[in-house]
C-alpha cells in the first residue's frame, strides 16, 4: 500500500478525474472532492470520498490538490473567486493540475499560486480511463523539481510520472503527443476507408492493419471500437479538437509550422458538424465513411 500520510483533494470528478480519485481511494488515501454536482460523485462518496461543496474547501482540507478539468475557462473559474482553489491554498501546499489547457493560462496560474506560498505543477496525462484503472498513464510534469519529488509517490499510483521542466513544459509535451494521436487515428481511418472501398472486408482490413507495423499501442487499444464506437467515449472529438487548437495556437506563437495538425483539425471539425462531437476519436472512421457517402448517418 502507498504512503498515505498526504491528504488529497480532487476537483473535477468526470471520467478521468473520477477514475483517478477512485484509484487513490483504493490506495488508502484520504481524499476530499468537489464536482459540478454531488450526485455525480455519489459512487465515489460510497467508496470513501469526503465531499466538499466548494473548490476552496477542498484546497483548505488537502495537502495536495489535484484538478482534472476540460478547458482553460473552467480551470480559471475553479481557481478564482472567493470559493476558488486559490482562496484555499496556503504555504506548503501543492496544486497538481492534470487538465490539458494552454501553457499561457497554466503559467499565469502558477505565478498566482506562488504568491500564496504554495506551488503549482502542470501534470497532463497521456492515456484514457483504461490506463487510469491499470495505473499505466504517462504523466508529464512541469514545475519546480522539489514539488515534483514531493508528489511523485502519489502520481506513481496513476502511472509513470516524468519531470519535464518548468511550468508549462509538461503541457507543451502533452500537446505534442496529442498531435500524433489525432493524426494516427485519421491516417488509420483513411487507410481503412481505402481498403473498404477497394472491396477488402472491413474487419479483416482492420485486424491486419492493427497487427502491422503501423499498429501503435493507441491504435491497438482502439481497434475493437473503431467499427462500433462506444456511447461512453474514452476521449471525445470535442476535447481532441480543443487540444489540437491549443497546439496550433502555441505553434503560431512560436512561429513553427504544424501542417498535419492543421489538417486533422479540419477533419475533426467536419466530424463534429456531422454529429460526432461526443463520440470517441475512434469514430473518425465512421465520420469519413459518412463524408464519402459510404456509411450510415449518425444522429447529433
Amino acid at each position: 500500500m502507498a504512503e498515505t500520510s498526504a491528504t488529497i483533494g480532487f476537483v473535477g470528478l468526470g471520467h478521468m478525474g473520477g477514475s483517478m480519485t477512485e484509484r487513490l481511494l483504493a490506495m488508502g488515501y484520504t481524499v476530499y472532492g468537489e464536482a459540478q454536482s454531488q450526485e455525480e460523485a455519489q459512487h465515489l462518496i460510497e467508496k470513501g470520498l469526503h465531499w466538499r461543496d466548494t473548490a476552496r474547501q477542498v484546497a483548505e482540507a488537502a495537502d495536495v490538490v489535484f484538478t482534472s478539468l476540460p478547458d482553460d475557462g473552467v480551470l480559471e473559474e475553479v481557481a478564482s473567486g472567493p470559493d476558488g482553489i486559490l482562496a484555499g491554498l496556503t504555504a506548503g501546499k501543492t496544486w497538481v493540475d492534470m487538465s490539458t489547457v494552454s501553457t499561457l493560462t497554466s503559467r499565469k496560474l502558477a505565478t498566482r499560486v506562488r504568491s500564496s506560498g504554495a506551488t503549482m505543477l502542470d501534470a497532463p496525462v497521456s492515456g484514457s480511463v483504461p490506463q487510469v484503472e491499470a495505473g499505466t498513464l504517462t504523466i508529464m510534469v512541469g514545475g519546480e523539481e522539489e514539488a515534483f519529488t514531493r508528489v511523485e509517490p502519489i502520481l506513481a499510483h496513476l502511472g509513470t510520472p516524468t519531470h519535464i521542466g518548468g511550468n508549462g513544459q509538461g503541457l507543451a509535451l502533452k500537446l505534442a503527443i496529442n498531435i500524433s494521436l489525432a493524426v494516427q487515428m485519421l491516417a488509420f481511418s483513411e487507410g481503412l476507408l481505402l481498403a473498404e472501398a477497394s472491396g477488402v472486408d472491413q474487419q479483416l482490413a482492420l485486424d491486419v492493419m492493427a497487427a502491422s507495423a503501423i499498429g501503435s499501442p493507441m491504435l491497438k487499444a482502439r481497434a475493437p471500437i473503431i467499427l462500433n464506437p462506444p456511447t461512453d467515449a474514452w476521449f471525445d472529438m470535442r476535447l481532441m479538437h480543443k487540444d489540437i487548437q491549443l497546439a496550433l495556437d502555441a505553434a503560431r506563437q512560436l512561429q513553427i509550422p504544424l501542417p498535419s495538425a492543421d489538417r486533422v483539425s479540419s477533419v475533426i471539425d467536419r466530424a463534429r458538424a456531422l454529429g460526432y462531437e461526443r463520440q470517441d476519436i475512434a469514430a473518425l472512421f465512421r465520420a469519413l465513411e459518412q463524408i464519402a457517402n459510404r456509411g450510415p448517418a449518425r444522429s447529433r
